[in-house]
């Protein structure tokens, strides 16, 4: 990515506002200017079009333009085994189509998918980090059909590089002791950068020692679970019996991510439980919103454990995907240890779907047998 410099910013600093601007006009349902070199297109979240500005765009797009669907999304249409992005051609942009292809959940393809390009995979990405539905209306231009506009823009290169930028870029903006119940001798680290919209959280209870190896659990945000006690998930289970049994072992650390949802956002979660409750399974209903297992990424919490010290760990975990990044990232797992849940009637499809589905580490029995009354 090529060096420069905003008058008050540092070196390099250029493209990744202009991805950060470009991410807040996406989520607010306005066109973003994306560039490919002598390359141009408007992109724009199929989710949020609206029936005016779909108008100015469609004739913008003289019958050029197309929408970009996930591989999720595409297998759910029938394309069996598609592990691509791709498009589908709109001669005429018509809002109710897109809402077939993109969003209606028992849709099928009405017509040849054609390869995606660089400029469409970013637009995918561009969607990713806004955390609205992976599905964006794409109208190439020229720079003379959009002279005199007022467009926020980013380069494709910058987009594609910007969650390792953000991991890169982490660093500790503040920290303090808080008391929890339970566990009185805490400290919350609050780290600026990573995945997500908001900072990051490492918490840590008592006083572990740094140098051996350290408990560490990397938790995934869960609004429903960790504040209000959902039944439909065991996340508010993990989180708060791993702060206990820190407690009880001589200490630990928690980062609490901001990936609410499995990095789909909140408002594709709720999305996802509408699905759910109309039966679908858990994967099965981010797939009808396109996304695939699991789009969380690891890196940035492997650097946050770093920045505390931390080379080595025993993982509380149920999920080998998490082991598998703190390894990748350059740190060693010495052990790992499975984080039990309470089964419901109303999560224990959900914690099969994990294990059955996803590869993770869950014992059924045990935790039914957990569950049981005690006499």
């Amino acid at each position: 990515m090529p060096e420069s410099r905003t008058l008050f910013g540092r070196p390099g600093e250029t493209l990744r506002v202009e991805v950060e601007r470009a991410i807040s006009e996406f989520r607010a349902g306005r066109p973003v200017l994306l560039r490919a070199g002598e390359d141009l297109a408007l992109v724009l979240s199929a989710e949020l079009a609206d029936a005016e500005l779909v108008r100015r765009l469609d004739t913008l797009a003289a019958g050029n333009g197309h929408l970009v669907l996930t591989p999720a999304r595409l297998r759910r249409l029938g394309a069996k085994g598609r592990v691509e992005p791709g498009i589908f051609a709109l001669p005429a942009i018509d809002l109710d189509r897109v809402a077939y292809l993109a969003l209606k959940p028992d849709s099928r393809m009405d017509a040849p998918i054609a390869p995606a390009s660089a400029l469409d995979g970013a637009a995918l990405e561009l969607a990713r980090l806004s955390l609205v539905l992976p599905a964006v209306l794409v109208v190439p231009v020229t720079a003379g059909a959009i002279a005199g506009e007022s467009l926020v823009g980013a380069d494709i290169a910058a987009v594609t590089a910007y969650r390792a930028e953000q991991a890169a870029s982490l660093r500790i903006v503040g920290r303090a002791p808080v008391p929890l119940e339970g566990a009185p001798d805490t400290e919350f680290v609050v780290f600026r950068g990573g995945e997500g919209l908001r900072d990051q959280v490492a918490i840590i209870v008592g006083k572990p020692d740094l140098s051996a190896s350290v408990p560490v659990r990397l938790h995934s945000a869960c609004l429903t679970g960790d504040l209000f006690g959902s039944l439909k998930c065991d996340c508010g289970d993990q989180l708060r019996e791993t702060v206990q049994w820190m407690t009880e072992n001589e200490g630990g650390i928690l980062l609490y991510l901001d990936q609410e949802g499995r990095g789909n956002g909140i408002s594709n979660k709720m999305r996802a439980y509408k699905l759910q409750s109309q039966g679908w399974d858990t994967y099965d209903a981010d797939e009808v919103l396109g996304f695939d297992l699991d789009q969380r990424h690891f890196d940035f919490a492997a650097t946050m454990l770093k920045q505390l010290g931390v080379s080595r760990v025993v993982a509380l975990t149920n999920n080998p995907q998490k082991i598998g990044a703190i390894e990748a990232a350059g740190l060693e797992v010495a052990a790992s240890q499975r984080v039990l849940g309470r089964p419901n009637a109303h999560n224990v499809r959900y914690l099969a779907s994990k294990r059955d589905r996803a590869g993770h580490l869950i014992d059924m029995d045990a935790l039914m047998a957990r569950a049981a009354p005690k006499d």
